[in-house]
């Protein structure tokens, strides 16, 4: 329940909750949590936004923000993993707390075994779970190739995998059941907007107007995935913008906006002060190992079209480490790479835009987005927050200090024993995978 007067969040704690070594879980431990992420902190989760955790009773616990903040329960409430103030009291190095008692918590299911070398874990249900005993009795997660998935399933090794898109239709066929996931992961071409002539925005607009994104989707991804967004966020998302320009495939608006920056085409390509126009696109063959991501293919496909518009490209290949860090450290024209948490919260557009990471854009030039992206995470009410995002996707488009290319389609098969689904706006921050605990359960 949230407590606007006091920008503060009510949670009342189910009474049958129970550690998996049987203690009670209590305020008192969602207290003790909070305290000691701050201290020790947790990659996923920043409780800073926590001015004050408070116990009312031993079933209800209240949460004080210093700020109004909309994505909190998806980002901390839903994130934050509630550790038993029991075992993790006397913890100075939860890094080095390998333990047994390391692994009590309060799900469905409990470790029973990790295998580093084949990067396998083995659960067990927890038969005193207080939403009932789960219907699995162990679940294990191997790793396994995407080339091998389909094999491991026709031959029972396996009951669910995520398998390439070209072998989808002969397992539903066979009786398999198709999860089509959300397009959570967007495949784009990073633009170096410090350095000229990017740095002009006419000129990305032309670079956005010269690129195929239909042609991307059809022939690198056999048609599995969506057009990119011009506003990055996707559109099958509730956030998405639906009204904004969207860069559709011209090279004659491209030359246009080229002409107007003082370009002329002189044989194939265009000049300006007696040099030819001309990029480096870096590229990574190995798409970075997530399915859909850009590679080679991409990466030759748009360097045809971007010099069918006349601007001459250079393509450079090199491993993923190497290419994240000369975008890192702003040593590129353009690069291909990619993203994924799109289909959560909307504030992945405050880390993608304005965001210290390499994948972000770094963008700063637009003061009116600059407002609008600090705004959006603090407007608690939905409809009005819809409207700010809105606007932030505009404008993101009219700056196009990235060029969103597609978002791949990506599937889960399983073989039917539980009913798997996915998560509205993923599992915790935004993560698509179908695994919802909730499947295991009743």
């Amino acid at each position: 329940e949230y407590l606007k007067e006091e920008n503060a969040y009510l949670f009342r704690l189910r009474k049958n909750a129970t550690w998996h070594d049987g203690r009670k879980l209590t305020a008192g431990d969602v207290v003790f949590t909070v305290g000691y992420t701050k201290t020790h902190p947790y990659q996923y989760v920043d409780p800073s936004i926590i001015r004050e955790a408070k116990v009312v009773d031993d079933y209800t616990v209240k949460l004080y923000l210093d700020r109004p903040y909309a994505p909190f329960l998806e980002y901390v409430a839903a994130t934050l993993p509630i550790l038993p103030e029991h075992v993790w009291k006397t913890v100075q190095n939860p890094a080095q707390f390998q333990q047994k008692e390391a692994l009590v918590g309060s799900g469905p299911y409990r470790l029973l075994d990790y295998n580093r070398e084949q990067g396998s874990y083995l659960y067990e249900s927890y038969d005193n779970y207080y939403l009932g005993k789960p219907k699995i009795r162990q679940i294990k997660f191997v790793k396994i190739g995407s080339d091998m998935s389909a094999a491991a399933l026709r031959q029972k090794q396996v009951s669910a995998a995520q398998v390439p898109p070209e072998v989808v239709k002969d397992l539903e066929k066979e009786g398999y059941k198709v999860l089509t996931g959300s397009h959570d992961f967007v495949a784009q071409m990073i633009v170096n907007h410090r350095k000229d002539p990017m740095s002009s925005r006419e000129f990305r607009q032309a670079l956005a107007y010269a690129v195929d994104r239909r042609a991307l989707v059809d022939t690198c991804q056999r048609g599995h995935g969506i057009e990119g967004s011009a506003g990055l966020i996707p559109p099958d998302s509730f956030w998405h913008n639906a009204n904004i320009v969207q860069y559709s495939h011209s090279p004659e608006k491209a030359a246009d906006l080229l002409g107007s920056l003082g370009y002329v085409k002189e044989g194939g390509y265009y000049e300006k002060n007696g040099q030819v126009l001309s990029l480096e696109l870096l590229v990574s063959p190995s798409g970075f190992g997530v399915p859909g991501a850009p590679g080679d293919r991409e990466g030759e496909m748009i360097k045809s079209q971007l010099e069918k518009a006349g601007i001459k490209i250079n393509l450079r290949s090199m491993e993923p480490k190497t290419l994240d860090n000369l975008v890192g450290e702003w040593k590129f024209d353009l690069a291909l790479a990619g993203h994924g948490a799109l289909g959560g919260d909307p504030e992945i557009l405050n880390k993608a835009i304005t965001g210290k990471a390499f994948w972000s854009v770094r963008y700063e030039k637009n003061g009116e987005m600059l407002d609008l992206l600090k705004q959006q995470v603090q407007e608690m009410d939905r409809d009005r927050r819809k409207k700010l995002v809105d606007r932030i996707q505009a404008l993101y488009a009219q700056e196009a200090p990235c060029i969103p290319l597609y978002y791949p389609t990506w599937y889960y098969v399983h073989d039917g024993r539980v009913n798997l689904y996915y998560t509205r706006e993923g599992i915790a921050i935004g993560i698509p995978l179908p695994f919802n605990k909730m499947s295991f359960v009743g």
